[in-house]
């Protein structure tokens, strides 16, 4: 019940998809991406997009409890 009352906690699967829930699809060595595997690639875009989701998240619950503060 509690990502049906802060929605803005689903941001943060998004990392935990790209981690472990993609990784057997991701795990090539071929192709190669600017001189990197495959692999590390999508590991370091995952790593990268970590923060942004937890930023997303943070901005979301913090807009939420300013609308449940003014009502």
């Amino acid at each position: 019940m509690l990502v049906i009352k802060r929605p803005q906690l689903l941001w943060l699967l998004v990392p935990f998809v790209l981690y472990v829930g993609a990784l057997p699809f991701a795990n090539r060595v071929e192709p190669v991406v600017l001189g990197l595997p495959f692999l590390f690639v999508w590991l370091l875009a995952a790593t990268l997009l970590t923060p942004v989701a937890v930023w997303l998240t943070w901005r979301g619950d913090r807009k939420a409890r300013e609308g449940r503060q003014r009502s």
